[in-house]
Parts: structure tokens; sequence; C-alpha cells
């Protein structure tokens, strides 16, 4: 089975290190979750998966492949895609169009281009939404667009970066299913980064908890539960800004 992964990757910014000798593999299908307090590396570790940054020490290897080098739209390209925090829609446009936009960047016609993101968006649930300019929609359906076009020339990896922030435990729960489906229906690996701990907790196979840069557990659900150092971890995080994540690993 191939798989995506990062081999003891480092990142140092100006001498410090954002991230050491980190590991971690994304398998096809499967749902892997990348959890931590704010500042422990989660976005460095998707830039570097993604090409937007270069790894100081080790590789990032699709199939066994090294990527090192290769600029961010050609690690698209090789299907590997991802969502950013902000989400980063093009704004003055409408929602169809920014999925064919991705799809004709990937190489298909236009008209192919414009028959998958219909397709994309009915598979989602959001055709509705297909006119509408995309600066101009809530949060949480930005969220879902940023999904679909993510989708766009069904890439075999997909990493999600923050995409339950500001939902309600409602829109967290179809956001879930939605993640089910693209594992399970399109066989996708998934990387899901995030806050809510229990949505997490309750969506994958496998997590890897980073710390101040380095991986300090990772294992089943029921590992990260029982884990006294992700307990640890966490503890002066959610004091500080009131979070239930405690009670999340309880």
């Amino acid at each position: 089975m191939g798989h995506l992964s990062a081999e003891n990757v480092s990142v140092a910014f100006a001498g410090l290190k954002a991230l050491s000798s980190v590991t971690l593999d994304i398998t096809p299908g499967h749902i892997s979750g990348l959890i931590g307090p704010n500042g422990a590396g989660k976005t460095t570790l998707v830039n570097v998966l993604t090409g937007f940054q270069a790894a100081t020490e080790g590789a990032v290897k699709l199939d066994g492949t090294p990527l090192g080098g290769l600029k961010p739209h050609q690690v698209r390209r090789r299907g590997i895609a991802r969502t950013f925090q902000g989400g980063r829609l093009f704004r003055d446009l409408a929602v169809i169009d920014n999925l064919e936009v991705t799809g004709v960047g990937l190489g298909m016609s236009r008209r192919a281009a414009v028959a998958e993101a219909e397709a994309m968006l009915e598979w989602i649930g959001i055709s509705p939404l297909g006119a509408r300019i995309a600066g101009t929609l809530p949060y949480t359906d930005e969220r879902r667009v940023a999904i679909g076009r993510a989708l766009m020339g069904r890439p075999a990896y997909i990493l999600l970066d923050e995409p339950a922030a500001g939902m309600s435990s409602h829109e967290a729960a179809d956001l879930s299913a939605l993640v089910r489906r693209i594992a399970r229906d399109l066989g996708c690996g998934v990387l899901i980064i995030e806050h809510n701990v229990g949505l997490v907790l309750g969506l994958c196979d496998h997590i890897v908890v980073l710390d101040s840069g380095a991986v300090i557990e990772e294992g089943t659900p029921a590992a990260i539960r029982g884990s006294e150092r992700v307990r640890h971890a966490y503890m002066g995080t959610a004091a500080e800004a009131g979070l239930p994540v405690v009670e999340a690993l309880q």
C-alpha cells in the first residue's frame, strides 16, 4: 500500500527549531489526526508535506519517492491536496468557478473541469451554493467549499488545516460525516489538524500529538485519551483559554 510520509523532518527558523525529527504516515482510505497546543508546529508540518516550506532536515516521501524541492503546485499535481486555516477562496469568484479554476489548473479541459466541479458540489451536498460569490459565504460554508476545491482532480491525500474552527457542535458533526465519506468513498488518505480534540478522537484511526515541535505521543484514540503526556501538554492551554480539551481526553 502506498503512503505519504514525513521522515525525521526538522525545520529551523533563524536557528529556532519549529519541528524536531517528526515522523508521520498518511495512508489511503484512513483518517489520521494531528493535534497539539498552539505553537506546537502543526501547520509548519502541513506546509512541509505540501511544498510550502522546505525541511531543514529529513524528507517527505510519496510511495517512497522524495518530494524535496517540488513547488506546491507540483506537489498538488502528484495527488496531495490541502485546505488552509483561512479558507483562501477566490473571494470575487462564484463557488462553482473556485472549483473550476482548480480543475483547469490541474490540467483538465474547461468542460471537464465544469463537469467535475458540478459533480463535486453535488457530492458534498452544497450544489445550491454554486452561483454564490465565494466572498459572501458564511464561514462554515466557506470551509465546505474549500474542501470541495481541494478534492478536485481526485487527490490521493487531503490535509485539512483546522476545518472545524468556529463551527457549532452540529456543524462539526456534519463535517465529521463528510470527512468519513472522503476516506471511505473516495479512498483518500486524510490528515486532519484540529484544535477540536473531541472531534479528532471520534474521527481518526491514528493520532499524532505534537508539542514544541516534537512528537510526544501517537497511537489510537484510546491511547491518546489515556496519555499523561498529552494531558500535561494541554493542561496549561486548556486552563488559559477555558477550553474543554482535558474533558475531551477523559
